[in-house]
């Protein structure tokens, strides 16, 4: 039988391909909000514990996080326990919750972004007139947090919605 992936690894064989599932696509997104300041191993290795304790990604569970629940996620161990990103899972959550009745669900709404030309060369773009920008300053309207031009740009890259090339 063969072992499940750890956090890393499965990280690791998602990004890149195309992903239209909205729970994973939640999970891509839950480890973007934790991964600035740390080393995207880092994030990435948590994703046993996010898929726990952010009930398998299920953003109608997730919504609905009290105080209560937030205060023993900061408390928790296995946790990266910054409280702003925690929280900021749980606005996200609820955020995207609120995409419909416009968009089905996070998968409808991410790839709606997809361009026509739909590769990037060289290193991800730094500037304010990249697709990661323009998806953050719409992320950031609709109530989504830690929600970077940087790591939208990745999330689109990592999801397959954006291919990256290197020059």
């Amino acid at each position: 039988m063969a072992q499940p992936l750890n956090g890393v690894d499965l990280y690791h064989s998602l990004f890149g391909t195309e992903i239209h599932d909205p729970r994973v696509l939640f999970e891509m997104l839950t480890v973007n909000v934790f991964q600035p300041g740390l080393n995207w191993r880092v994030a990435a290795s948590k994703i046993p514990v996010f898929d726990k304790v952010f009930k398998h990604f299920d953003v109608k569970q997730i919504a609905q996080f009290d105080e209560m629940d937030l205060e023993a996620l900061e408390e928790n161990p296995e946790m990266i326990r910054n409280p702003r990103k925690i929280r900021a899972v749980v606005q996200n959550a609820q955020a995207t919750l609120k995409l419909q009745p416009e968009f089905k669900d996070l998968a409808d709404y991410l790839w709606s972004f997809k361009p026509k030309d739909d590769v990037v060369k060289g290193t991800l773009q730094q500037d304010s007139h990249g697709l990661g920008t323009t998806l953050a300053k719409d992320m950031k309207k609709r109530g989504f947090t830690f929600v970077g031009p940087t790591t939208m740009e990745l999330l689109l890259i990592g999801s397959g919605i954006l291919k990256h090339e290197y020059e």
